[in-house]
């Protein structure tokens, strides 16, 4: 029925978005997710061209990087992704991810991300340790990656202008004021805290 792969996923995905009343986040995982399942580059793949053509421009498209498990992400790809996929992506990012090796936890800071990615994506998803207790230094450094990346994405007449500049300077944010390593001791900090509440709340 369908010339190519691309065309038959970009038609089903279409009309399970229209039949669904067409809902503000619907997001697509592409066959190629990250620059080394295409073929030969993100940019020429004649499968992620097709796909920003046919799908509605309203669907979110999944994104993992230059690699299932991304060590870096920048601006630089994320230009050429979405310029292929005519919209900006949704970062999958399985930076923390263990699920397909128990043995690995990793419990250090969000980082390897480019200063003002924000402003490149339609949204960040974060797909963590399956170990629950080991996430809170992911979601914590995460956490404080974000607000130093709202004010360098914020438009001036943006109505959130007031609780951007609560969370902290936009000027810092700019010049790329994250740091991993405060951000991991700030973490540490606060996981301690809640170790102890814990052991307090249980008697122990």
């Amino acid at each position: 029925v369908f010339p190519s792969l691309a065309q038959a996923q970009a038609s089903v995905a279409n009309e399970v978005y229209q039949e669904l009343g067409q809902p503000s986040v619907f997001l697509f995982c592409p066959t190629e997710y990250c620059s080394s399942l295409c073929s030969p580059s993100p940019s020429q793949s004649c499968y992620l061209q097709t796909i920003g053509q046919e799908l509605l421009p309203e669907i979110g498209v999944i994104w993992t990087g230059p690699k299932v498990v991304s060590q870096e992400l920048s601006a630089v790809l994320l230009e050429e992704v979405e310029a292929v996929l005519r919209r900006r992506p949704v970062i999958w990012d399985n930076l923390y991810a263990n699920d397909y090796d128990c043995r690995r936890v990793f419990l250090g800071p969000y980082m390897g991300r480019a200063p003002g990615l924000m402003s490149r994506l339609h949204g960040l998803l974060l797909n963590p340790n399956c170990e629950l207790q080991a996430n809170f230094i992911p979601i914590h450094t995460l956490g404080t990656w974000f607000r130093s990346e709202l004010g360098s994405c914020a438009p001036p007449d943006s109505a959130g202008v007031e609780e951007v500049a609560a969370l902290g300077d936009s000027q810092g944010a700019q010049d790329g004021s994250y740091s991993p390593q405060e951000a991991l001791e700030l973490a540490l900090r606060d996981w301690v805290t809640e170790i102890n509440q814990q052991a307090l709340e249980s008697g122990r």
